[in-house]
C-alpha cells in the first residue's frame, strides 16, 4: 500500500504525556516547524515516550517532524510496539525500512510462485538470489526460535497504516544493490571469506535468547549477518550501513516533502532497525548530510535525487575483470594449438584431459546438490564446452536441465523459506535444490578450468 492517503491530524499529547522510560533523547530542531501550529503538535518528549522503552529519536527537518523508531527485526516487542505506535493517531505518514521488492514479498503470498528462477540464473542473478535466501534463512532461523515471522515488525506497520489509512514510505535501497555494492568494494578473497561466514551463520545450530535477540537493536540484520567482517572492514561498512543511512534519510525528506512551503506530511513515524538510528538521525540533524559518507549532498531534493541516483549504480567489473575469462580462454585454445603443433599425439593428450577433468568435476558438483541423473550427465558433458565459452556456464546449463526435469510446484515455493533454513531443506525442496545445483556445478567448474589449465600447461613446459 503506497497511495497518498488521507492525512491525520495529529492528536494531543495528553495520552503519551503519560508514559515514560524513552531511551533516546529527543533531537533539537534543524529547522523549525510552523509556530501557529505548534500548540496543537505533541511535545518531542510526548513523541519519544510512545516508544515506551524502546530505542527513538525525534527529529525536525523542514517543517516534518521525524519519529525513528529503532526495532530488531525478529522481536516480538517490536511488532507489538510498532502497531500501537501507528495506531496512536499523532502521525499522519509511515515510513518502513523496506525497499519495493521486499515489501512486495512480504505482502504478496505468491511472489515467491511466480518467479522464474531459470529466467533469473539466465540474467546473471543466481548467485544473488542464493545470498538473499540465505540471509532469509538467518532472519528465519532466529525467528522460529520465537513463534514470530521475520520482519513482523514492518509487517505490522504495513498492517496498522493500511488500517488507520496512512500513506507508506519505502525509504531503504533494493537489497540487490546493497549487497552488489558490498562485494564491488571487496577484493576475492574477502568475498569468500564472506561466503564462508554467511554459510556458517546461516546453518548453525547454536540457540539465541531473546534477550540477545534484543540486543540485536545496536545493529543492523544484513550487519549482524556480517559482524566479524563489518566491524573490521570499512570497505563492508559503508555500503552495508552508511550509504543506507544516506539513502534513507534522502528518501525521507523527498517523500515527506520536507523544505517545501507546505510539507506533504508533518509528522512521520519511521520505523528501522536500530542499527540505522544513529545515523539516521545525524543525518536529519544535519540537513541531509549523513557523516562519513563521501560527497554528502545537502537536503534540497534536486541534491537528495542526485544522491539516490549516485547510492543505486552498481559499480561496473574492471576491465581486468571482463577481460580474464576471455584471456583464459585464449591461452587455453592456444595452448592446444602448440600441443597439436608438436605432435598430434599430444594435442589429442591435452584434449582428453581438459574433457575428463571438466567433465568429471562439473558431474560430481551436480551429484553433491543431488540433481537429477539426466543433470549430472548434462552437466558433464557440457563443462568441456562450456569452459572454453565465458557467455554459457556449466552452472546455466545445470539447474536449467534440473527445472526442466523437475519443476518446482507451488508448495516447493510455498515452503522455500522454511526449507531453506536446514540443510535437508535445501536438497527436500526443489526449488532450493536447482539454485543448489546451479551453484555447485558453477563452483566445481571453475575449479576444473584451474585445474585443467594447470594440467595443460604442465604438460607442455614439462
Amino acid at each position: 500500500m503506497q497511495p497518498d492517503e488521507a492525512r491525520h491530524d495529529p492528536r494531543s499529547e495528553a495520552g503519551a504525556a503519560s508514559q515514560t522510560g524513552a531511551s533516546a533523547q529527543a533531537a533539537p530542531s534543524a529547522q523549525g516547524g510552523d509556530p501557529a501550529q505548534a500548540g496543537d503538535r505533541p511535545s518531542a518528549e510526548a513523541l519519544a515516550a510512545l516508544a515506551e522503552s524502546e530505542p527513538v529519536a525525534v527529529v525536525e527537518q523542514g517543517g516534518v517532524r521525524f519519529t525513528l523508531l529503532g526495532t530488531a527485526h525478529v522481536s516480538r516487542a517490536s511488532a507489538e510496539l510498532v502497531t500501537r505506535m501507528v495506531r496512536s493517531g499523532v502521525f499522519d505518514a509511515v515510513a518502513i525500512e523496506l525497499d519495493q521488492g521486499r515489501y512486495a514479498t512480504l505482502t504478496d503470498s505468491q511472489s515467491w510462485q511466480r518467479m522464474d528462477l531459470f529466467k533469473v540464473i539466465r540474467e546473471g542473478k543466481g548467485a544473488m538470489l542464493a545470498v538473499s535466501l540465505a540471509l532469509s534463512a538467518y532472519q528465519q532461523r532466529l525467528a522460529d526460535q520465537f513463534g514470530i515471522e521475520p520482519g513482523a515488525e514492518m509487517r505490522a506497520a504495513i498492517d496498522a497504516a493500511k488500517g488507520a489509512r496512512l500513506p507508506l514510505l519505502l525509504v531503504d535501497r533494493d537489497i540487490g544493490v546493497t549487497l552488489r555494492r558490498v562485494t564491488g568494494n571487496l577484493g576475492w578473497w574477502r568475498r569468500l571469506m564472506l561466503a564462508s561466514g554467511l554459510l556458517a551463520s546461516v546453518f548453525s545450530n547454536e540457540k539465541i535468547d531473546e534477550d540477545d535477540i534484543e540486543r540485536l537493536k545496536e545493529g543492523d540484520i544484513l550487519e549482524s549477518t556480517f559482524t566479524e567482517f563489518a566491524e573490521s572492514s570499512e570497505e563492508m561498512y559503508l555500503p552495508l550501513i552508511t550509504e543506507r543511512d544516506q539513502y534513507m534519510v534522502s528518501k525521507l525528506l523527498l517523500q515527506s516533502g520536507a523544505g517545501q512551503a507546505t510539507p506533504r506530511h508533518r509528522e512521520v513515524l519511521v520505523v528501522i532497525g536500530a542499527g540505522h538510528l544513529k545515523g539516521v538521525r545525524a543525518g536529519l540533524e544535519a540537513g541531509g548530510r549523513v557523516p562519513g559518507l563521501p560527497e554528502a549532498p545537502g537536503a534540497d531534493p534536486a541534491d537528495a535525487r542526485a544522491t539516490l541516483a549516485r547510492l543505486e549504480e552498481v559499480p561496473p567489473p574492471s576491465r581486468l575483470v571482463k577481460a580474464l575469462p576471455w584471456l583464459v580462454v585464449a591461452l587455453i585454445l592456444a595452448g592446444f594449438v602448440i600441443g597439436f603443433a608438436r605432435s598430434p599425439d599430444l594435442g589429442l593428450g591435452l584434449l582428453s584431459d581438459w574433457a575428463l577433468i571438466n567433465a568429471s568435476l562439473a558431474g560430481i558438483g551436480a551429484l553433491v546438490a543431488l540433481a537429477h541423473p539426466v543433470t549430472i550427465v548434462a552437466s558433464a558433458l557440457a563443462s568441456p564446452f562450456t569452459s572454453l565459452n565465458p557467455l554459457v556456464g556449466v552452472g546455466m546449463v545445470a539447474a536449467g536441465t534440473e527445472l526442466w526435469l523437475r519443476r518446482p510446484s507451488v508448495g516447493d515455493f510455498e515452503a522455500l523459506k522454511k526449507d531453506i533454513t536446514t540443510w535437508r531443506g535445501w536438497w527436500r525442496n526443489r526449488a532450493a535444490r536447482a539454485l543448489l545445483v546451479f551453484v555447485t556445478t558453477t563452483l566445481f567448474g571453475a575449479t576444473a578450468t584451474w585445474i585443467a589449465g594447470a594440467r595443460l600447461f604442465g604438460r607442455l613446459l614439462g
